[in-house]
Parts: C-alpha cells; sequence; structure tokens
C-alpha cells in the first residue's frame, strides 16, 4: 500500500510534522524497514521511540510517533500508536476489493496459511501473512504492506485472550474463515478447551453471508461452532461426511503424505511435500478455502504439493551418515505433539527418539498432559528425554549437550524429533545437534 503522510494524518486524527511524502508500506521493528516504508513506533516490552533514528538511518520516509519528532523528518503525531497502527490497518483493508482469508485454529496455523496462499497464488494475485505475524502487530502489517491491486489476501490469526480474534477480524473483515482444529493451546489464558473453542469461533461469526466458514468435520467443535456462522459451512476431513474428503492416505519414508481428493468441485490425486499424516487435514483446510473461490482442482491439487513446510515445523533433514531430524522446534501444545510423535513413529527407523521441551500456558491440567505425551511416546516406541524439563519423567538432560553424549553414538536409523514450546528455545539445540551430526557425516 502507498500512503500519503499527509492524508493518513488526517485519517489518524493526528497532525503531520514536516513534508507531506509518501510511504510504501510500513513496519514496527527497525531492523526490518525496507527503503521508503513508513515505521510505527510502539511502546512495548521495548519503547519502539528508542529506534526511531535507526529506523530513519535504515530508510523510513516518515514515523508515527505519540510525541517524539526528529527535525527534517516527516512525522505523524498521534495520540496512541497502538490505536493508529490498527486504524492503519483498517485503511488499507478498505482499500483492498479482493477477499480475505483469516485463519485460526490452536493447531497449524502456519502451515495452513501457507498452503493456503500456495493453492490460491496459481490463480489469483495473492498476499500473505509473514511468518507467523498472527497478531495486533502482525494482521495490520500484512494488511498495510499488501499490493494495491491484490485478490486475495490470506491472515493468520492467534488469540490468547476471549476477544481477540474478533478484534482482528473488526480490522481485516475477512470473507473467508478456515479453522484449522481446537485441541488444548493456551489453556492457561482461556481455563478450558470450550473456552478455547468460543474464543476461535469469534472468526466465523465475523463473516459475511456471501462468504463462507471452513471447518475441520473431524474435530467435534466444529458443531457448536458452525452454530455461530451465519456464512454457508463447508467441511473438510477424513469423515465421508464432509463435503471435501481425504481418502486413500498413505506416507512415505520421508512420512509425507498422498492421497486423493473428493469434493463438489472434481477429484484429483494430491502428493504433499509437508511431512506427518496430520498435514492431509491442513492441506484439506487450504484446498478447501480454494475450490470454494473458484480456483481449479488440477491447480489446487499441483499447487499445493509445491508448498514446503516453514521453519521450525516438521522439516525431516537427512543426513548422510543415515541419521534423520524431525525439527518441530518452533512451538507444542498437545495436540501438535501426539502429531510428531505419530510422524516420527511412521519414519522408518531402528532407534527413535524425542528430545521434547516444555509445553507452557496449559495451566492447571500441564502436569497430566505433559505425562500423556511420555506414555503415548512409549506406546510408539519412541524414548522420550525431557529438554531442561522432568515434566515427562524422570529422564531429562540439563542441555543438548549432555542428550548428545547420551545418544552417541549416532547411528544409520537413527530418527530424532526436537520439539517444544517456544520458551524451551528448542532451535538452539536443533543447531548443535545438526554440527554434531555433521561431523560424523
Amino acid at each position: 500500500m502507498h500512503f500519503s503522510a499527509a492524508t493518513l494524518a488526517t485519517q489518524l486524527r493526528g497532525r503531520l510534522v514536516g513534508d507531506d511524502v509518501t510511504c510504501r508500506g510500513l513496519n514496527t521493528d527497525s531492523r526490518e524497514i525496507r527503503p521508503g516504508q513508513l515505521f510505527v513506533a510502539l511502546r512495548d516490552v521495548r519503547d519502539g521511540h528508542e529506534f526511531i533514528a535507526e529506523a530513519i538511518a535504515r530508510g523510513a520516509i516518515a514515523y508515527v510517533t505519540d510525541g517524539q519528532t526528529v527535525p527534517g523528518v516527516t512525522a505523524i503525531v498521534v495520540p496512541d500508536t497502538w490505536d493508529a497502527l490498527a486504524e492503519i490497518g483498517r485503511i488499507s483493508r478498505s482499500r483492498m476489493a479482493g477477499r480475505v482469508v483469516g485463519i485460526t485454529g490452536s493447531v497449524g496455523k502456519t502451515t495452513v496459511k501457507d498452503l493456503t496462499h500456495g493453492v490460491f497464488a496459481s490463480t489469483y494475485r495473492t498476499q500473505a501473512t509473514y511468518l507467523s505475524y498472527n497478531n495486533e502487530i502482525g494482521l495490520p502489517l500484512t494488511l498495510g504492506n499488501a499490493d494495491e491491486d491484490v485478490e486475495i489476501v490470506v491472515a493468520e490469526m492467534g488469540a490468547k485472550k476471549p476477544g481477540h480474534i474478533a478484534m482482528l477480524c473488526e480490522i481485516a473483515r475477512p470473507t473467508v474463515g478456515i479453522i484449522t482444529r481446537i485441541g488444548l493451546a493456551h489453556t492457561e489464558f482461556f481455563g478450558s478447551i470450550d473456552a478455547v473453542a468460543s474464543a476461535k469461533a469469534e472468526l466465523v461469526e465475523a463473516l459475511p453471508t456471501d462468504g463462507v466458514a471452513v471447518l475441520n468435520g473431524d474435530d467435534p467443535f466444529s458443531v457448536v461452532i458452525g452454530e455461530r456462522s451465519s456464512a454457508p459451512i463447508v467441511q473438510f476431513g477424513l469423515d465421508a461426511h464432509c463435503d471435501v474428503v481425504a481418502t486413500d492416505v498413505r506416507l512415505n519414508d520421508s512420512a509425507q503424505a498422498s492421497f486423493h481428493l473428493s469434493s463438489p468441485w472434481g477429484n484429483s490425486d494430491v502428493e504433499l511435500s509437508v511431512h506427518g499424516a496430520h498435514q492431509v487435514s491442513n492441506a484439506l483446510a487450504a484446498a478447501t478455502a480454494a475450490l470454494w473461490a473458484g480456483v481449479p482442482i488440477d491447480a489446487v491439487a499441483h499447487s499445493i504439493s509445491l508448498v514446503a513446510p516453514p521453519p521450525w515445523r516438521m522439516n525431516v533433514v537427512s543426513y548422510d551418515s543415515g541419521v534423520v531430524i524431525v525439527n518441530d522446534a518452533y512451538n507444542a501444545n498437545p495436540t501438535s505433539m501426539e502429531a510428531a510423535l505419530r510422524a516420527l513413529q511412521a519414519l522408518p527407523a531402528s532407534r527413535r527418539i524425542a528430545l521434547l521441551g516444555q509445553m507452557a500456558e496449559l495451566g492447571p491440567t500441564a502436569v497430566e498432559q505433559h505425562r500423556s505425551i511420555a506414555a503415548l511416546a512409549t506406546s510408539l516406541g519412541i524414548e522420550v528425554v525431557g529438554y531442561q524439563t522432568d515434566a515427562y519423567g524422570d529422564d531429562a538432560v540439563p542441555d543438548v549437550h549432555a542428550f548428545i553424549e547420551r545418544v552417541r553414538p549416532f547411528r544409520s536409523g537413527d530418527a530424532i524429533l526436537v520439539k517444544g514450546s517456544r520458551v524451551a528455545g528448542m532451535e538452539h539445540a536443533v543447531a548443535s545437534l545438526d554440527h554434531a551430526i555433521s561431523s560424523v557425516d
């Protein structure tokens, strides 16, 4: 989007300091500013006003502030920069003639976002949320950095409290709403899985009557969620009652699924590049939204097969030594942890080990959920080692170096899953493992 600083100042009920300039998109992170962008200084854990000079040095042509100004550089002075950022999101959305696809759920949001972007891009001018920027900062950035002629914007939406998704929908005004699946995530904040489902349902409540709610027909919560939608509902899943169905699901030696897709818009065989049987559901969600919007079935099947997994999400890396690392380090909750363990179990291996960090934000069920995951792993023939936590049992290590020493020597047939919540920093464990295994290739 291109913004006139003078016009934007009026729209934000602020005042312009300096010359009117044209801004090309926006950012709130001074480290990621591109030349010509608008920098929005937010007061958060770090005060963005401290980085105005850096943003300007990196090419920001103007900035939004709640008072602090720099001589010689255009500023838009507003009462509250958080409110201004949200309003920029609304302004950007109002300038779009195309559709917004909103995606939420307890698991799979980013992968579904990438798959949805891939299939829509085969037919429409499409842009999507960058990485996992799915909150009150990421959504306005997604909208404000979209091209003027965009036809589809795919927006991931996360939530940690009731009303959060409703607020995001008020900004984005989605036409299509995808809910991946309801599971035990953020229950520390919501209190129960029913409350999680209620919060996610805010997405379908925001849909217009000429939009569509794309729901997981294999998830029992889809029934109560669907009751809150005034838009038509299209269900995807493995169950025959769904509108868009996957049958004949098979996994190859890298745990990549193939299946037959049946839908009211046609049928096709599909092969996925992402890993794990649970990705079939994610692919169906993306395919359903695209088929409803007019993407031809052949284009859906071809384009969805080309989408690679996002960083740190079910990345299967095979080494010359025959060792396999399943890097699912980005985040974890009981639902995604079960899916990752089953994907590990599906890999051909003589030894399967799961290095697991804690699952955060589970509230009073945390102990029960961690022990349940440990029991599942044992039933699947997987050795569990806790990473800086004894939540999974007594078999734990204080750091990755202790883990490496425990499992040495690495040998052909080893398959190691690395997974945990963001607070566990599992990506650092992956980096050390990669170095240790590469050194013996």
